[in-house]
């Protein structure tokens, strides 16, 4: 099938066949393996997709760009969707087995659809993405820096995220203000310890924490423990959520919410 992009209506274009290419080629699903693209748009990179993939689905909101993919791909598995809505196990039993994610994310949802790729991890086997520069600098990012956060501990925690490569605003049309990066994450790693700790609970945890970095986990929870009537143990108490490794984060929550389910 011939690849011809056209200019989307409104909407980013990438442009540059180059940066196409390695898009694709970061995607290290086998030939037979179900593929979801993510807001493909007017197709930038869906073309080079199917013809690597066979079994293959997009999901675009933009009612025109549906029309667009269904007029240049006919029978192609296009689905006019909110990307936030979707069923991702109802979709991986539909396709008899794991899915594999690629796609070029809407900048100020990005958070959400990585929280909802998170939540499906036991049925996405990994996700090659383009997203804002910045926001990718925070998925890899370290303890003790600036750019680590919420994000950072819960992606490290359930995957092993890799910053590919740098994507210049000079690819696209019209050209963005900002730099984006292509990242990898495999969700076939989880935590050993994770199953140790209610989901939800981590998550607050983790919330509560980082909503006052610059205080001591002592104040930025004390709310909380007051109201449980618990306290923390005494080698966190003086450290601030940004000194926390994503395991500690696991330590210390299964540590408080042994304590709420126990009474004590």
């Amino acid at each position: 099938m011939q690849f011809r992009p056209r200019q989307s209506l409104g909407q980013n274009f990438l442009r540059d066949p180059n940066i196409v290419r390695k898009i694709v080629a970061a995607v290290r699903a086998p030939a037979d393996a179900h593929v979801v693209e993510i807001g493909p748009g007017m197709g930038a990179i869906t073309g080079p997709l199917i013809e690597r993939f066979r079994t293959f689905t997009a999901v675009e909101i933009d009612g025109r760009a549906v029309d667009h993919l269904r007029e240049t791909y006919p029978g192609l598995d296009v689905r006019r969707e909110d990307i936030l809505e979707i069923d991702w196990q109802k979709l991986a039993e539909e396709k008899g087995g794991p899915i594999y994610v690629v796609g070029n994310l809407p900048y100020n949802i990005t958070s959400q659809i990585l929280f909802g790729l998170i939540d499906a991890g036991a049925v996405i086997r990994e996700a090659v993405l383009m997203m804002q520069l910045e926001v990718a600098q925070r998925l890899v990012a370290n303890p003790r820096t600036k750019e680590y956060g919420i994000l950072s501990v819960q992606l490290q925690l359930h995957s092993d995220p890799k910053l590919l490569f740098k994507v210049s605003p000079n690819v696209f049309f019209p050209r963005p203000e900002v730099t984006s990066a292509v990242i990898r994450i495999n969700l076939g790693l989880r935590d050993k310890d994770l199953s140790s700790v209610h989901p939800a609970f981590l998550r607050r945890i983790i919330r509560s924490s980082f909503n006052q970095r610059r205080k001591t986990l002592h104040n930025s929870l004390s709310q909380w423990t007051r109201e449980q009537q618990i306290d923390l143990p005494p080698r966190f108490k003086k450290r601030r959520a940004e000194e926390l490794t994503p395991a500690e984060f696991v330590e210390l929550a299964r540590y408080l919410e042994a304590r709420v389910d126990g009474g004590s």
